[in-house]
């Protein structure tokens, strides 16, 4: 649509503007021409016919729009990206130091089924859950004895919902699912 009184001095000029989940516009991408600064830096070039020609400009906001649309995802998503969006999709979470070789294979199988995971070995459990809670990954694997017993693994929403525990098969399965159909936890 046309933005009167939104044009730019110099020339035409096309915006993509989005709304975030609050209702704000933020303007993303923007292409525009420019006749000003052509002038304004007397650019020319020797055109096919040999004599000057004065070039127009056309400006584009790559870096900038990238920025601004990473900034509208975060504020739409208040950080809680979908799965597919998810920079960490999935994070183990051994109960205690002894749990951390089985963790580890989890880890392993995990990213060879290409999902973007870590493992979080450091300081008390809780303290990994509450992190991993703010940091927004959707799904934490907690695996203790139980869990190396029957090779599953007990998933923990970053909602603070608990699933039945399962096995890593279809742990994997139902992550690749929610990835491949673009659905939230």
């Amino acid at each position: 649509e046309v933005d009167e009184g939104g044009g730019a001095f110099y020339g035409p000029k096309i915006d993509v503007k989005i709304n975030d989940a609050l209702g704000r516009e933020w303007q993303c991408s923007t292409i525009q021409f420019d006749f000003n600064l052509p002038d304004r830096f007397d650019l020319s070039y020797v055109g096919q016919d040999g004599s000057q020609h004065r070039p127009y400009m056309v400006h584009r906001t790559l870096l900038g729009s990238m920025e601004r649309f990473f900034g509208t995802l975060v504020e739409h998503y208040a950080g809680a990206f979908p799965v597919w969006l998810s920079p960490v999709q999935a994070i183990v979470l051994p109960i205690t130091e002894s749990h951390g070789d089985y963790a580890a294979g989890v880890l392993r199988r995990l990213e060879g089924a290409r999902i973007r995971a870590r493992l979080a070995d450091d300081n008390t459990l809780n303290y990994r859950i509450r992190q991993a809670q703010l940091q927004k990954i959707p799904y934490m694997m907690v695996v203790g004895d139980r869990e190396i017993e029957a090779d599953q693994v007990a998933i923990r929403l970053r909602t603070g919902e608990n699933l039945e525990p399962q096995s890593v098969e279809a742990a994997i399965a139902m992550i690749q699912g929610k990835v491949e159909a673009r659905e939230e936890i």
